[in-house]
């Protein structure tokens, strides 16, 4: 895998697990208010904290399945398993940039798109 792929993943991978920090433990911050468009009202529900802590457990999957697959698989498993988890990030960044916030599609979708492409392409 080329040094371009490897420096894209971790990339994506640290901002799958700073996105689960504010998910999990600052959804209650003005932070996660302006990065999910919350309102103060929603943002203070007791069930908002509980739902954004859950969604942040899956991007911690992701985060950690990324390095998972770069650092700990064996060489001819790298590739697909890299361009899973990438594609996955992909994915929810278009969902999110067309349901929550068009910020999301740039900041995570395009950085996960990047990863995605520089492993087809530097394979």
């Amino acid at each position: 895998m080329s040094l371009i792929s490897t420096i894209l993943i971790v990339i994506v991978a640290v901002e799958a697990l700073l996105i689960l920090c504010l998910e999990m433990f600052g959804s209650q911050t003005a932070a996660a208010r302006n990065a999910f468009g919350f309102s103060a009202e929603y943002q203070h529900q007791p069930e908002t904290k509980t739902t954004m802590a859950n969604i942040g457990l899956y991007n911690g999957f992701v985060g950690v399945g990324l390095l998972f697959m770069r650092f700990a698989l064996p060489a001819n498993a790298v590739i697909s398993g890299s361009l899973l988890f990438t594609g996955f990030v992909v994915v929810a960044g278009i969902y999110g940039g067309l349901t929550v916030n068009r910020q999301i599609a740039l900041t995570q979708g395009l950085p996960g798109l990047l990863a995605f492409l520089s492993l087809l392409i530097f394979k």
